[in-house]
């Protein structure tokens, strides 16, 4: 009987011992703990900012001024399409319609400072962006490469694009030019039409140049500085670079 009575009493321990350490136990997170555990190590989810859209189209309206604005085709103006770009941009920012007088001596004032350097008549875009900060006091920016979304991006913010161009290659879709275009070329990019794959210029070199359009493809398989070799035949082995003046 007392051999029973010792039995009971022992299982009787060993159940209340088992009953703590089952609800009872140190250090082992509740449900509610483990579920703030769980949420503070899964990952959040990523915030997505929406890259701001460029507009389907843009245009800068600015007075046209032509390479050669009294339709003299001798020298310096056969080779001005450089200075006419230049212009073009400067006349922009200046909010101004310059009559032939006024075009004329601009035009001069850009001749002057390349005799006293002792340029050629062409020029290349760090030159014309060394012009551009010595005679009007303009930031200026030379894009390596642009691509056809830093085109677009620059106009959409009003800011003209200035690039130097194989006009060969821009004769596929402007016949205005004479001898199949020039080889070497300037114009001003002023707009953009996505509906039309098309930028819209001021091609200085003709009097129908006054928002020009040309493809995306050809305008930017045009795009070339003046060769290091100084031979305009060489353009399409020199860099694709644009030039913006900064106001």
């Amino acid at each position: 009987m007392k051999t029973v009575s010792i039995l009971i009493s022992c299982l009787l321990l060993l159940f209340s011992c088992s009953y703590f350490l089952f609800h009872f136990r140190p250090g082992l997170p509740q449900k509610h703990q483990i579920q703030n555990i769980v949420e503070e190590i899964a990952p959040k989810p990523t915030e997505i900012i929406e890259e701001t859209q460029l507009p389907d189209r843009h245009l800068i309206r600015t007075a046209f001024i032509p390479q050669s604005p009294e339709k003299n085709w001798d020298q310096p103006w056969q080779d001005a399409c450089e200075e006419a770009s230049l212009l073009n941009v400067y006349f922009y920012y200046q909010e101004q319609k310059p009559d032939i007088p006024q075009m004329l001596s601009a035009y001069q004032k850009l001749f002057d400072y390349q005799q006293e350097k002792k340029w050629t008549h062409d020029i290349n875009l760090t030159q014309m962006a060394t012009m551009s900060a010595d005679l009007w006091g303009y930031q200026t920016k030379i894009v390596e490469n642009p691509s056809l979304d830093d085109i677009k991006t620059t106009i959409s913010q009003n800011i003209p694009v200035i690039a130097t161009a194989n006009g060969k290659t821009l004769f596929k879709e402007n016949k205005n030019f004479k001898n199949g275009g020039p080889w070497y070329h300037s114009l001003v990019i002023l707009g953009y039409d996505d509906d039309q794959q098309q930028f819209i210029v001021h091609d200085v070199g003709t009097r129908l140049g006054a928002y020009f359009r040309y493809s995306y493809q050809i305008l930017l398989e045009s795009i070339h500085d003046f060769p290091p070799s100084h031979k305009k035949e060489d353009i399409d082995q020199s860099s694709s670079r644009v030039l913006l003046l900064l106001k």
